[in-house]
């Protein structure tokens, strides 16, 4: 697949774990809406036996959606959950998983972890943690979508821009979290003082002017209808843009994958840990 189909089209299959809970109809139309939106094809991942009266229950469900012509297909397997639902995404090709997701999970949950926490560290495709889903469609109008030094966040840039168009929303904020070691200056004095101020923004223009650069390879069509803002912070990396997410009312934040989640990263959490311990709104996490 080429660099500008990517851009185009990141999600193909979507995927969803189905379980008989209270959320079952909100989580099924929820990916419903998207794998029509994103004209992906949907793929329903149940853990535990097949039966006549499961897959009439969720066909049910689905049927407003078979209506408005959705590819879709539901996948029986029993096991462990989260082998389950990450060896049917491998097999289905999946792209983009849906999950359920607690907004905050105790200190017990952290170091043991829920299915959805175990298949973030793990999951080879894109995830979306949903916090709050819904039975009617609530509107998508901020996006906020991380915007760090790294090789993977202008594929993570340009799938918000795509992600914002399907859905509607109105504007983009694309956060760039710099951390105090790169502004570190004792200040003791004015002149000091000045210094540091100054340093501060040539790190804020330098990183406005790289995500400028990214923003310039995305297709017109996804960025001449929304408002984009570029906004530079200063603090911990995860935690600071969870904070912004939370404090500008985003409906979505995107952020890269982690490159890597060992023993020590739960221990010692970092960049996507931070935003999986107390989820600020739904969050979308590119592969």
């Amino acid at each position: 697949m080429d660099k500008l189909t990517l851009l185009l089209k990141p999600f193909h299959t979507i995927g969803i774990g189905v379980t008989f809970s209270p959320n079952l109809k909100a989580n099924v139309f929820e990916a419903s809406r998207l794998a029509l939106l994103f004209q992906s094809k949907l793929i329903l991942i149940h853990v535990g036996e097949e039966s006549s009266e499961k897959t009439e229950k969720f066909k049910s469900l689905l049927a407003p959606f078979i209506s408005q012509s959705l590819e879709y297909d539901i996948v029986f397997k029993t096991g462990a959950p989260v082998d389950v639902i990450l060896s049917v995404s491998i097999e289905k090709k999946v792209d983009l998983l849906i999950l359920g997701a607690l907004k905050q999970e105790n200190f017990y949950k952290y170091y043991v972890g829920s299915i959805a926490r175990k298949i973030t560290r793990q999951a080879k495709c894109s995830l979306l943690l949903l916090i709050n889903p819904s039975i009617e469609r609530m509107p998508c109008s901020h996006v906020v979508v991380n915007g760090l030094k790294d090789p993977r966040t202008e594929k993570t840039i340009a799938s918000a821009f795509y992600v914002a168009n399907c859905l509607g929303a109105e504007k983009i904020t694309i956060v760039e979290e710099i951390t105090q070691d790169k502004r570190t200056i004792k200040v003791d004095d004015d002149k000091s003082l000045r210094k540091a101020n100054i340093v501060k923004e040539r790190l804020k223009l330098r990183e406005t002017s790289r995500v400028n650069n990214i923003i310039k390879n995305i297709p017109e069509d996804h960025t001449k209808d929304i408002v984009i803002k570029s906004q530079p912070i200063f603090g911990t990396k995860g935690y600071s843009i969870g904070h912004y997410a939370q404090i500008a009312r985003a409906d979505l934040l995107i952020m890269n994958a982690p490159s890597k989640m060992t023993f020590w990263d739960r221990l010692f959490p970092h960049d996507i840990e931070h935003i999986l311990t107390e989820l600020p709104t739904d969050v979308l996490i590119i592969q």
